[in-house]
């Protein structure tokens, strides 16, 4: 089991870096243009991956560019068949991340719990 595992991780990071540059060589759809892939995951069958992507500029939206992969997912998965030699590429599901985001407001709900624990601590000094 954990050669399976360790060939899965492999060909997910070959897929992720290959993604990488197909996208910015070769894919001519102005949305995705500005697209960071950020995991690749394969299923167990490796019938599928989701490939996790965040747009970066303000050009086109999460949306947009979602769709923008989208269409050229036949074109993508071909192309990782033959550059990674694999007789049945996996199909392609593109899904947004957003773990920077909901890191972005954990760390500002944290900011904002440690400001109130300040203010309050400061507030009892003054009381004493």
């Amino acid at each position: 089991m954990a050669k399976a595992n360790s060939r899965a991780q492999r060909i997910e990071a070959q897929m992720q870096r290959t993604l990488a540059e197909l996208l910015t060589r070769s894919v001519k759809d102005p949305r995705v243009g500005s697209v960071t892939i950020t995991a690749v995951t394969l299923a167990q069958d490796m019938g599928s991956a989701r490939v996790f992507f965040m747009p970066f500029g303000e050009r086109h939206s999460a949306a947009e560019v979602g769709a923008g992969l989208a269409s050229a997912a036949g074109f993508l998965r071909g192309e990782l068949a033959r550059r990674l030699a694999l007789r049945h590429a996996p199909k392609l599901e593109f899904e947004l991340d957003t773990v920077l985001e909901r890191a972005r407001s954990l760390t500002e709900l944290i900011d904002t719990a440690v400001r109130d624990d300040r203010s309050r601590a400061t507030d009892a000094d003054h009381d004493e």
